[in-house]
């Protein structure tokens, strides 16, 4: 018997999609507190500035704000505390590889559920230059104006 996936997305980071393009997306788990996953649970968690980095072979998060929990006690976290990216050796050797040697920024761009355990998709990402992103915007623009005058020709 297959048993059915279960996972949910909490929060996207829509801004690292503006700033950054995204060449590569790694799934990491992230280490946690009680009333962090509690919060998360709640949809109280904030993306946007955060990024990763590589300390002493290990990843860590930084600037991810997760709210304090409301019913916690004394034992409650701080919001904005760092925390440890939970990876395999062979993927943060090669990411090591990847953000000195190209200069890319390591990104997280999802927070999600999966099988009751909370993940975070990392990206490798290259800064956007402004004319990038106002390249962006002006095809944004001309989609939504072609995809409007579309549904106004099918309409009659």
């Amino acid at each position: 018997m297959l048993m059915a996936e279960h996972s949910y997305t909490v929060t996207t980071n829509r801004q690292a999609y503006h700033d950054y393009f995204v060449d590569e997306t790694i799934e990491a788990g992230i280490a946690l507190r009680g009333t962090e996953v509690k919060s998360i649970r709640g949809g109280r968690v904030n993306l946007r500035g955060a990024y990763a980095h590589i300390r002493n072979g290990e990843v860590w998060i930084e600037g991810m704000h997760i709210a304090e929990y409301e019913q916690g006690t004394y034992l409650n976290h701080e919001p904005t505390r760092t925390r440890k990216l939970l990876l395999h050796r062979r993927e943060i050797d090669r990411l090591i590889g990847r953000v000195q040697a190209k200069g890319q920024t390591l990104v997280p761009l999802k927070l999600y559920f999966h099988e009751n355990r909370v993940k975070v998709e990392l990206g490798l990402c290259r800064g956007k230059k402004l004319y990038d992103k106002r390249e962006a915007i002006a095809e944004r623009e001309s989609q939504r104006e072609l995809a409007r005058i579309t549904k106004q020709h099918m309409r009659g």
